[in-house]
């Protein structure tokens, strides 16, 4: 087995599964294409390893590390320094290196606005609901605050999450939906920008959101689920004629916008993109 060249730049994926991961398939094709000698990591951590692998960032010539599932709340006190926006959101999915401190950062939310606004022109004029109070909600209604939408609705199935989420979040214009099944059916009639941000949807058969509510959205509404596959929502929203967005442009902006971090250098997004499609569609056909 080869080994790998300790001389060149380390860069990798930190969390627990890394596995089946499409940011090597779309990160390696950049940094290739930007003439940097480095090859993109998957670097499996458990909870009891996290600490021992942050500080093993310290000892090697680090371009940056993602961080994913479990780790990116309990990676904060392990940095040197946390950005505001990832304090705020709860939550870091980029390290990257300055003047050799280790400095978290996220770019979920960067990755979200801009996957929207490629598809949707007209975002600050809609009234958003957001499935899930957890970690990828938090970036999403980050997003949207930023991109000027006004009325933010938040439904979990733990309410007192997203309320927590609501006073975190402050002053962002974030509303929590009501348990009564009028009142929400009444939100969802006026909602023009429907976002799954829960895990709920990665397979067949099951779904967050309900074929009956489906039908009770606008017809000018856009579904979006951060899943990156075409889930059965996103199905029952095209089949209604309604606008839909899978997570997969939001997986590859994000990871842009880190590599944009690491490198100070303009990224080849397009050729990101069409990596992780093929990725995303290779995984589909062994599934």
């Amino acid at each position: 087995m080869a080994t790998r060249d300790a001389s060149l730049p380390r860069v990798g994926l930190i969390g627990d599964p890394v596995a089946h991961s499409l940011s090597p398939a779309m990160q390696q094709p950049a940094l290739d294409l930007l003439g940097i000698a480095a090859t993109y990591e998957l670097w499996p951590t458990t909870a009891a390893e996290l600490a021992a692998r942050i500080a093993g960032l310290r000892d090697v010539d680090l371009l940056g590390a993602n961080v994913t599932v479990p780790h990116k709340q309990a990676v904060m006190p392990c940095l040197d320094e946390v950005t505001t926006l990832a304090l705020r959101a709860g939550a870091v999915n980029t390290i990257v290196l300055r003047d050799g401190r280790l400095v978290g950062d996220n770019t979920d939310v960067h990755g979200f606005a801009t996957s929207l606004s490629d598809v949707c022109r007209n975002v600050a004029s809609r009234s958003a609901l957001i499935l899930g109070a957890g970690g990828a909600a938090r970036a999403v209604v980050l997003a949207l605050e930023a991109m000027g939408v006004e009325r933010i609705v938040v439904a979990n199935r733990d309410v007192a999450r997203a309320e927590r989420l609501a006073a975190d979040l402050a002053p962002a214009p974030v509303h929590v939906a009501t348990n009564d099944p009028r009142g929400f059916e009444r939100e969802v009639r006026r909602t023009a920008l429907l976002v799954n941000a829960t895990s709920l949807g990665w397979r067949r058969g099951e779904t967050p959101f309900p074929a009956v509510l489906v039908k009770m959205l606008p017809r000018n509404a856009l579904v979006v689920d951060l899943t990156y596959r075409d889930t059965d929502l996103l199905q029952m929203a095209r089949a209604r004629g309604l606008g839909t967005l899978d997570g997969l442009a939001m997986l590859v902006h994000q990871g842009a916008r880190a590599l944009e971090l690491w490198t100070g250098r303009d990224v080849p997004v397009d050729v990101m993109m069409e990596a992780a499609r093929r990725a995303r569609d290779g995984q589909d056909t062994e599934a």
